[in-house]
C-alpha cells in the first residue's frame, strides 16, 4: 500500500508542476489540477477496494495521514478556483470625481 501511495502522490505533484509550468490561464490551471486529484483519489479507493489492506494498523495510517495529504490539495485548489473566478476581469480604470456646488447639496459620482 505504501509503494502504491507514493507512486500516486509522487505522479500528482510532478504533474501539478508540469501545469503550473505550462498553463498561461490560471481558472484552466486549477480545473486540470482538481481533476488530477480527483483522478488520484479514485486510483487510489479502487486500489484500496481491490487489494484491501494487511491489517488494521494500516487502514488507520492511511486514513490519518495519506490519504488527507491529497484531499487537503483538493480542499486547496477549489478554495483558489473559487477566488479566481469571483475576480473581476476588466482593466478599466475607474475615476471618482466628487464636486460639491453650494454647500453639500449636490454630491456627484462619475464611474
Amino acid at each position: 500500500m505504501e509503494k502504491f501511495y507514493n507512486e500516486i502522490y509522487l505522479k500528482l505533484e510532478t504533474e501539478i508542476q508540469e501545469l503550473e509550468i505550462e498553463t498561461d490561464c490560471p481558472i484552466k490551471r486549477i480545473e486540470a489540477v482538481i481533476q488530477l486529484i480527483i483522478q488520484s483519489l479514485a486510483d487510489l479507493k479502487e486500489f484500496v477496494l481491490k487489494k484491501g489492506f494487511k491489517n488494521i494498523a494500516e487502514e488507520i495510517y492511511f486514513f490519518k495521514y495519506q490519504k488527507p495529504v491529497i484531499v487537503s490539495k483538493l480542499i486547496f485548489y477549489n478554495a483558489i478556483y473559487k477566488i479566481e473566478t469571483k475576480k473581476p476581469y476588466g482593466t478599466k480604470q475607474l475615476s471618482y470625481t466628487l464636486t460639491t456646488t453650494p454647500p453639500a447639496k449636490s454630491l456627484r459620482i462619475t464611474l
